[in-house]
């Protein structure tokens, strides 16, 4: 039998500060945690946190360690591309690049504040 993969319930990233990271997904990223948000029970002192977007579903943890070298990526799809640009500059966020422009979509790269890397994406 095959292993058979229907959809992707959800993208982890690996935080080291739970409210730094809060904080920059809550407040400059303007996402609301779900009904998910609370101590891992079986590890004390480690976090979990979900952000549902669209159908697709976001974690933060500090269950284990960020690298900042590679690792999982998410893009994020925003109504308004260049107000969102403004915003992240304004917010002092790393913008790796600030616009690359394809045939179906303009993208920005950016990272948290562990390393991990985002992209602000907008289809044409």
């Amino acid at each position: 039998m095959a292993l058979t993969i229907t959809e992707i319930p959800f993208v982890g990233y690996p935080v080291s500060d739970m409210n730094r990271a809060r904080d920059f997904y809550e407040r400059v990223l303007g996402l609301e945690p779900g009904d998910i948000d609370h101590e891992i029970k079986e590890m004390p002192g480690k976090y979990w946190v979900e952000y549902e977007i669209g159908a697709q579903t976001l974690a933060i943890s500090n269950a284990w360690e960020p690298s900042g070298q590679s690792g999982p990526s998410v893009a994020f799809e925003v109504e308004d591309f260049q107000e969102s640009v403004n915003h992240l500059k304004k917010e002092g966020v790393k913008i790796l690049a600030e616009c690359i422009e394809t045939s179906v979509c303009r993208m920005a790269l950016i990272e948290d504040l562990d390393g991990n890397g985002i992209t602000i994406h907008k289809r044409k």
